[in-house]
């Protein structure tokens, strides 16, 4: 038995079929089908992954070793991790295992493992250095870390238990078992006792991606992951997409959508271990993979390198491009389309805080909205809300994202401030993106409303300069950071990686841009730089450009 959210509270009558605006309270209201969540308070999130009926075969498959695991060893294996970690590793309800591991088929297994005893999921990133994940470590407080022998030692001196991925050197740490060893164990007995596990307990720990500030943790319960999966039973993806997967597994993008939703509709998902651009495009044509999934500085770089790409590979099996982690620009896309006209671009707009609720391109005809990030997710509600007097407000008008529904977190862990800043008392997550919603109800992101530049009183989005910068022939890649000025208060700079052999000048740079903008949003500053600090996820890190640029004052 499901329960089915919409606008439960709101007449549909007073909802516009259009834009799904309500005049009655200045709510936005999903467009999709009403979201099923099953009634059932005593169910964790891998059981009702593992519940879905489909016709599908192979879950998996490793693109360096093309090792295939079908959805028969995909359970057979997370029955007997979970029957190892509770008996013979003592992992009990509400204990967190952190999960540091590069992309690979062993990440589903463990976290669908851990899960299902009522244990918390809290993953790293394999880049981040010994000192950041000790730090996360000490926030979270995970009993048992899995890993891999070569990542292990980043977790030395810590006192932690490991389980790793296979047998292999390590150092300083104490190695409790080896997940190949678990996968090929028979359960002992058919009458596990274990812990009942409700939807309102936490499943998951992931770490904000803190472009702004340090990271924090976001509490997501097993019915928040619930209602993520069961939003994609609803807005199906084919479930005979082949999906080359090359997002981080670690970040909320590729670990709910990548290794949960998939693993409920059937789908095949081919695992890039590291991203390799070259080793992606042939990783498409071995796998014959009909569904990219990007961020989005990749799409920048398949476009940039389009004639060299096409003649060099086969994609002709490639029909989506599924970008998430940061906003494509209309510019973009458009470029990218272009160069690619049988592929269409698939955004979506989440946040970790969201659980992948938010908005998303579902279909071809909507794809064709460029720039927007796609029609409100099933279950979700929505406001628009002015930053500076608090006033909700309505179509085509922009301010602060706020979102409401059964995906949104919890908050954050031992964070009180932080989850009163951002949670209020009704339930509504403010995303702190500037974004609007038109007349049919598709959602656009601004910008990032704590990176707004305030020159002389008017606000600049960086992200507008940026789509723009990103126009020119000679640019690779760009940001624009606000730079401290007596006299505005803020001027946009602009840090810009050249193509290679270009000798583009920073006048040249400036002069582009004044030619399209308002006087308040020329940019007043440019440098030049090898790469752009990104996150795993796309995300742009000012706050490591902002330091540099001051650093020099």
């Amino acid at each position: 038995m499901t329960n089915s959210i919409r606008s439960s509270s709101t007449s549909s009558s007073l909802i516009d079929p259009r834009s799904g605006f309500c005049n009655a309270n200045s709510t936005f209201y999903s467009k999709r089908k009403p979201l099923p969540l099953p009634a059932n308070t005593s169910l964790d999130v891998t059981t009702f992954i593992s519940s879905q009926p489909h016709r599908g075969t192979t879950a998996f498959i490793d693109a360096a070793t093309g090792h295939h695991l079908s959805f028969s060893e995909l359970w057979t294996a997370v029955n007997r991790v979970a029957d190892c970690l509770h008996r013979d590793v003592g992992v009990r309800k509400g204990d967190v295992v952190l999960v540091l591991s590069p992309n690979s088929i062993s990440i589903p297994i463990v976290c669908l493992s851990v899960m299902s005893l009522g244990a918390v999921v809290t993953t790293a990133n394999p880049l981040n250095t010994a000192g950041e994940i000790s730090r996360q470590m000490a926030d979270s407080n995970p009993v048992l870390a899995f890993t891999t022998p070569e990542l292990s030692q980043k977790l030395a001196g810590s006192g932690i238990s490991v389980v790793l991925e296979r047998v292999g050197p390590t150092r300083g740490v104490r190695v409790v078992g080896y997940l190949s060893e678990m996968m090929n164990k028979e359960p002992r007995g058919k009458n596990r006792v274990r812990d009942r596990v409700h939807q309102d307990d936490t499943a998951m720990l992931l770490y904000s991606s803190g472009t702004t500030g340090r990271s924090k943790g976001v509490i997501s319960s097993h019915g928040n992951l619930i209602a993520h999966v069961a939003r994609h039973l609803v807005e199906p993806m084919d479930p005979y997409e082949i999906f080359l997967f090359t997002v981080p597994m670690f970040h909320t993008f590729g670990l709910l959508n990548y290794v949960m939703a998939t693993a409920s509709l059937g789908s095949t998902v081919v695992i890039l271990r590291r991203f390799e651009l070259h080793e992606m495009l042939a990783a498409v044509v071995k796998y014959r993979a009909t569904t990219l999934v990007l961020v989005t500085p990749v799409v920048v770089a398949m476009m940039n390198g389009a004639d060299l790409i096409k003649a060099k590979y086969d994609l002709s099996s490639l029909r989506i491009v599924r970008c998430g982690g940061a906003p494509l620009s209309k510019e973009v896309t458009e470029g990218f389309i272009e160069k690619y006209p049988t592929v269409d671009i698939f955004q979506g707009y989440a946040l970790t805080e969201s659980n992948g609720a938010g908005g998303s391109i579902d279909t071809v005809e909507e794809s064709r909205r460029y720039g927007a990030v796609g029609l409100l997710s099933s279950g979700v509600e929505a406001r628009i809300v002015d930053p500076d007097t608090g006033r909700v407000m309505g179509v085509n008008r922009t301010g602060e994202l706020w979102l409401k529904g059964p995906s949104i977190a919890k908050g954050y862990f031992k964070n009180e401030e932080a989850t009163k800043e951002c949670f209020n008392l009704q339930g509504w997550l403010k995303t702190g993106d500037l974004c609007y919603i038109d007349d049919d109800g598709f959602l656009f992101t601004v910008d990032r409303l704590k990176e707004l530049i305030k020159y002389k009183g008017y606000q600049v989005p960086p992200a507008e300069l940026e789509a723009l910068l990103l126009n020119h022939p000679d640019i690779l890649d760009a940001a624009v950071i606000p730079f401290p000025d007596k006299e505005a208060g803020q001027c946009p700079m602009a840090y810009i990686s050249r193509k290679p052999e270009s000798d583009l000048s920073q006048k040249q740079v400036i002069n582009f841009i004044s030619e399209q903008v308002a006087p308040y949003k020329k940019i007043r500053k440019v440098a030049f730089i090898d790469s752009i600090p990104k996150t795993p996820s796309g995300k742009i890190l000012r706050k490591d450009l902002i330091k540099l640029a001051t650093s020099k004052l």
